[in-house]
């Protein structure tokens, strides 16, 4: 059932940086653009309590996350605050099992075969490629040709002039952090980004998101 949110629209909209006081305004513009599934980063101020907000408000009309999870403990905190799912910059087996044990949705960050199969292997739902600056279009096709079918999410440089590139080497979907939203940025400016990343992903898909 979680899976849905990112079967229909594989884009997670990265938060780094927000505050609890702008969760509700930015969530609301984001969900508006198409975006189903929202994670702030645990390196963000007061992460657990926007966290918590977004839930309240979102829970059922959008995944809610956690990213930057590189530790056990942090899973289970994430998931007390209401998150349901864990994005990682990294491949951690016990944080992957410890995920999928709460039923969570479990996207760890991999740069490598051997990191992709070991994440696979632990029941990653998807798979976090990252970060794709280095991961460059070719790198990502090659990948794609040796793993089994799972989805994959280019994070890190991301942007709506790069997007094609990336989803014709195999990438099903992205993750969007300072392309998308930065602390300090106008809601003006992120409504604006968000329909742009929106349009860009579905011109490359050539398919269009359904909202939940």
């Amino acid at each position: 059932m979680l899976n849905s949110y990112l079967d229909r629209c594989p884009l997670v909209a990265i938060l780094r940086g927000i505050e609890p006081r702008q969760c509700i305004r930015v969530a609301d513009v984001l969900l508006e653009a198409g975006f189903t599934t929202l994670e702030v980063p645990l390196n963000s101020p007061d992460a657990l309590p926007s966290i918590r907000l977004l839930k309240d408000h979102f829970g059922h009309s959008a995944l809610i996350g956690a990213g930057t999870v590189i530790r056990v403990e942090q899973v289970m905190a994430v998931y007390q605050a209401g998150a349901r799912l864990v994005f990682s910059p990294n491949c951690d087996i016990d944080v992957i099992k410890t995920a999928k044990t709460l039923d969570m949705v479990s996207i760890p960050g991999c740069a490598t075969p051997t990191e992709a199969f070991a994440a696979i292997y632990a029941g990653a739902d998807m798979l976090k490629l990252f970060p794709a600056q280095l991961l460059t279009p070719a790198v990502v096709k090659s990948m794609a040709e040796v793993l089994p079918s799972i989805g994959l999410l280019g994070v890190g440089g991301i942007s709506a002039d790069n997007m094609k590139d990336y989803v014709d080497a195999g990438c099903t979907g992205f993750g969007l952090g300072g392309a998308l939203f930065k602390p300090g940025k106008s809601i003006g400016n992120i409504k604006t980004d968000a329909n742009r990343l929106m349009q860009a992903f579905l011109a490359a898909k050539e398919v269009e998101c359904e909202a939940v």
